[in-house]
């Protein structure tokens, strides 16, 4: 089994994901769900926890591809004896979940095997399996499973085996498809046909694609795995697939990602749009603006994929963890912190709307209002920051450059879109916390600081200029940025903070900040350095193109959960923003000028 995460690759249907490894073994499978209990944890444990290889049964060595514009994966597996192609895929569709391997021989003989173990709850329940019908179906609490193919299986150590040989021309089909226990399995369909179904749904998509620039196929790539975290009939964008995938080897800081930040709404909503996901890019707000619908005061950083808000953060004891990363996770306890800048960013997601002319959304302009009214009681508190910190609450100076994000972009609205509010309160809330972060967020060389009197350093104050705060020419901003160059990287790649955070142990470097770094950079007009470190971390994607949370910059290793939806969004953005014939995100972002007329409310 693959113990790299680079190693493997990400399948969806946009409702639920699977990981494959290099070998050819699914180790990862949610069912109907991104945060579903996995039917296949042997990632995050063992293959006792659930697993589904399938390759050659000699010695091979392999190569592997996406089909263009999609997320279906063909793997060629060469033997001494010939070669055969593994085609993977899960299928689109409002009434499926299924997972499509079709083998195809290209030359010679190869001898096959299949292991198939079912494992469901996140390894944790051995299912009953019966077969009937030519079908082999697995029962176990609420999930069921019935697999069909055109080779019989037997019955080994709690696994149903398949031995077989491929000649070329040959095609063996497999087609694993999920159902609620109590309700009848689905009907039996040509995996052919519903490989060419799901293969022709993402061209459709890839299709709608207008970003033609720079790095376009880096773009296209990302964009493509942006889709596959989508959860399709929400709207709703996860972070990752996974969980618990570890941000240092052997270490404790394993957490759940399958959930939605509120802090990715503005960059996500700003690269969807200006690449031509629409469609996505409303869903998106959509489901942000019911998400947050409700109490301001009771505004979380994080919600469900449905906008779910109770993530209670269990450990399971009975999965050994990814290299022995334990404990892992389900659920998340950060879901209950106070992070002052998720204010920002809902604001200026709604306010970048109505300049890309999405159409109205009838309750976003009162929640907005809602939340500035609780926003200017409650900017001052310290709070527990973008890192989800578990040690004391501060004033992070990032939290407070957002809060003053929230009051700008709604003065804005007012002004320039003609939406009821006091923009003169709103803008003086905003000069207010301007003057307190430059006053207090500031150290004596001149430089922003993590948190108010603090002297430790945190990447998150590389987002001052990406959000207009100041200039990229200010010197603050630029000693800011120096600072952080010489402290707070390896080999050119940026870490978060060096501060103690109340969780310990070691962790990676993170792809965001140093997706930040390029943009910065770009905004000075530094244009060859962003174009430089831009290439190294785009030399970090896997061999299809995906990247995780963090790497390790002495080994190149992949650190965290995976694919990481942020570091495809950074750098997507980051590509776009480096595109001369294109205004990027982080300009966009940056700019203090309204360039569109905004629609009305959003």
């Amino acid at each position: 089994m693959s113990r790299l995460i680079e190693d493997y690759a990400l399948l969806s249907d946009s409702k639920s994901a699977a990981l494959v490894s290099r070998a050819g073994s699914v180790d990862w499978l949610c069912f109907p769900r991104f945060d579903s209990p996995a039917c296949f944890a042997a990632l995050v444990g063992s293959k006792e926890n659930g697993h589904w290889s399938l390759s050659p049964a000699t010695p091979y060595e392999s190569q592997r591809a996406y089909r263009s514009g999609s997320l279906v994966l063909d793997t060629l597996h060469h033997t001494g004896s010939g070669s055969v192609v593994v085609t993977d895929s899960l299928v689109p569709g409002d009434d499926r979940h299924r997972l499509i391997r079709i083998v195809e021989g290209r030359g010679g003989t190869v001898p096959m095997r299949s292991e198939l173990r079912i494992r469901f709850d996140y390894g944790s329940i051995v299912p009953w399996v019966r077969r009937a019908a030519d079908a082999l179906h697995a029962v176990g609490g609420p999930d069921a499973l019935v697999l069909r193919s055109d080779v019989a299986s037997r019955g080994e150590d709690f696994a149903s085996v398949s031995e077989f040989e491929v000649r070329q021309g040959d095609v063996v089909t497999f087609d694993l498809a999920w159902h609620q226990s109590s309700r009848p399995a689905p009907a039996a369909q040509d995996p052919a046909a519903l490989l060419d179904a799901a293969v022709e749904w993402w061209q459709r998509w890839s299709r709608r694609l207008r970003y033609d620039g720079a790095y376009r196929d880096d773009v296209h790539r990302s964009l493509t795995v942006l889709k596959g975290l989508t959860h399709q009939p929400t709207g709703a964008v996860i972070a990752a697939p996974t969980t618990s995938l570890p941000e240092w080897i052997g270490g404790t800081r394993n957490w759940d990602y399958r959930y939605c930040w509120l802090r990715d709404a503005t960059f996500t909503l700003l690269a969807l749009s200006r690449a031509g996901c629409l469609d996505e890019a409303k869903a998106w707000r959509d489901w942000l603006v019911r998400a947050v619908a409700g109490d301001p005061s009771k505004l979380q950083i994080m919600y469900g994929i449905g906008g779910e808000r109770r993530l209670p953060e269990l450990e399971l004891d009975w999965l050994e963890g990814f290299e022995g990363s334990r404990p892992v996770r389900v659920g998340n306890g950060a879901a209950a912190q106070l992070q002052l800048d998720v204010f920002g960013e809902v604001v200026d997601a709604m306010y970048q709307a109505r300049l890309n002319g999405m159409e109205p959304h009838d309750m976003a302009w009162g929640i907005q209002e809602e939340m500035l009214e609780w926003l200017e009681g409650n900017w001052r508190q310290p709070d527990d920051g973008i890192w989800e910190v578990r040690s004391a609450r501060a004033h992070f100076t990032h939290s407070k450059v957002m809060a003053w994000v929230a009051f700008d972009r709604a003065a804005r609205g007012v002004e320039a879109a003609g939406l009821p509010g006091d923009a003169g309160r709103w803008r003086a809330q905003r000069d207010e916390i301007h003057r307190e972060v430059c006053e207090k967020g500031v150290d004596s060389r001149g430089v922003f600081t993590q948190a108010y009197g603090s002297a430790e350093l945190d990447a998150a104050t590389l987002m001052i200029p990406l959000v207009g705060f100041l200039p990229a020419d200010d010197q603050r901003v630029l000693a800011t940025v120096e600072a952080i160059r010489r402290e707070l990287t390896s080999d050119g790649l940026v870490y978060r903070y060096a501060s103690e955070d109340g969780v310990g142990g070691e962790e990676g470097a993170f792809l965001l900040c140093s997706f930040w770094l390029v943009d910065c950079l770009a905004l000075m007009g530094r244009h060859d350095e962003a174009v430089e470190l831009f290439d190294r971390l785009r030399a970090l994607r896997n061999d299809v193109g995906l990247l995780a949370e963090e790497v390790d910059p002495a080994s190149g290793r992949h650190l965290g959960n995976f694919p990481q939806a942020f570091s495809h969004l950074a750098l997507a953005s980051s590509a776009i923003t480096l595109c001369p014939a294109s205004t990027g995100p982080s300009e966009a972002r940056s700019d203090g000028r309204d360039t569109a007329s905004p629609s009305p409310d959003a």
